[in-house]
């Protein structure tokens, strides 16, 4: 920890779940360290490269598909060190961050239990259960609704009792954008907002002709 109270406080990158129809917090998961690395794919969605006409070439159908890839780093070493400030890691070690992480993409057991009671008594078809609104957050100029497509862990060391203490989790998340949502849903208007605020600051970058060598156009 720094001696310096000047020291800027670093703000921890994480995901969000949000009831969709009501936009309660249902859970806030902080990453315990920030991934060292964000990769972000954009698959642009052109009309010509489908259509096949030429005057189409520079029409847009509507935000690219934009998939995220982080992978996190969870330790529980310092906390083990200071154990009667951390009972629950020194009993269960990285289980109870590993379980948060998880269960974003599991349907809740309870769900799960009715859909049994409601197949026991003769129902044929049974609704899919909608998932809380995940959002990925990275910075206040990134906040994001997202789907996670992938989720990988490596637990690479563990106590005397097999709790994990060490781990890596891969995530992949494709960002729902206005097209992938109902109208009026929470998620698309937290989308738009992105969009929104990722068009203002373009706008601060600003070039000239000259840099790139060149007066003028031909």
């Amino acid at each position: 920890m720094s001696g310096f109270s000047s020291a800027p406080k670093l703000v921890a990158g994480g995901l969000v779940m949000v009831d969709p129809k009501t936009a309660q917090i249902l859970q806030v998961i902080a990453l315990q360290y920030n991934p060292e690395t964000v990769t972000r794919t954009l698959q642009v969605q052109g009309a010509g490269a489908d259509s096949g006409d030429r005057l189409d070439a520079l029409r847009l159908k509507g935000a690219p598909i934009e998939t995220i890839k982080i992978e996190a780093e969870l330790d529980a070493i310092d906390q083990l060190e200071r154990p009667n400030e951390n009972p629950e890691v020194v009993e269960l070690g990285l289980h109870p961050m590993l379980a948060a992480l998880e269960s974003i993409v599991y349907p809740t057991a309870d769900r799960v239990q009715d859909n049994i009671d409601l197949a026991s008594f003769g129902t044929i078809e049974i609704t899919p259960v909608e998932a809380p609104l995940v959002l990925f957050v990275w910075s206040a100029q990134r906040v994001v609704p997202v789907r996670i497509g992938e989720m990988s862990i490596t637990e690479e060391l563990f106590d005397t009792n097999l709790n994990p203490i060490r781990a890596r989790v891969g995530l992949s998340m494709r960002v729902l954008n206005i097209n992938d949502l109902e109208l009026g849903h929470r998620g698309a208007g937290i989308f738009f907002a992105h969009h929104r605020e990722k068009e203002r600051i373009a706008k601060s970058v600003v070039g000239d002709l000259s840099q790139l060598g060149i007066t003028r156009l031909p």
